[in-house]
């Protein structure tokens, strides 16, 4: 696993912001189809960020695609689009808003199935669990625990506290679980 000391998020819908942050020093940068993108934007938005991971020079970030969260209609669009036409440039999804080890197991299900049918090495793309709500929160054991193949199980939560949001982190090392023979390296971020 690769150092995340710093991260820039940028909006997929911006194609001159996708393009400067290539230039940008930081360890990650996390290409966004969710929030910071209009529902009408986001088909535009897949599409300039699959152009950027293959024609970029990303140089050492880790380079992630945060899609928008199961709730919503565009998430299975947002990863199949975006790892069928980038996948071999691409580290990691994130999934915003997870609440339980399923919603994390039904992203690995659909990854593996992409890297099959495209050639990919299976478990290479990672997947970062943003822990949003107090449910992500107390399943995060249960996901651990239930979600077998995950390789790593970082935890970085954002608790709502006091009319105001509370940032905290912590991270530990799990042994390796596998699944399926294969591994898939997960982080949960908030």
């Amino acid at each position: 696993m690769r150092a995340r000391r710093s991260c820039h998020a940028v909006p997929g819908s911006n194609p001159r912001f996708l393009e400067k942050a290539q230039g940008l020093d930081s360890d990650q940068v996390f290409l966004d189809i969710e929030d910071s993108v209009a529902p009408i934007a986001k088909p535009d938005a897949r599409k300039n960020i699959v152009e950027v991971l293959n024609t970029g020079d990303w140089g050492h970030r880790v380079r992630t695609v945060r899609v928008n969260d199961w709730t919503t209609q565009w998430t299975y669009k947002d990863v199949i689009e975006v790892v069928e036409g980038a996948g071999a440039n691409l580290d990691c999804i994130m999934l915003p808003k997870v609440q339980t080890a399923a919603q994390v197991q039904a992203l690995d299900t659909l990854l593996t199935q992409i890297e099959t049918t495209m050639g990919f090495e299976v478990g290479r793309i990672g997947i970062e669990a943003q822990i949003e709500n107090a449910l992500g929160l107390i399943n995060v054991d249960d996901s651990v625990a239930v979600t077998l193949g995950l390789l790593w199980w970082a935890v970085s939560v954002i608790a709502a506290l006091a009319g105001g949001a509370l940032f905290f982190a912590t991270g530990a090392e799990l042994p390796k679980l596998r699944v399926r023979r294969e591994e898939r390296q997960v982080t949960a971020l908030g």
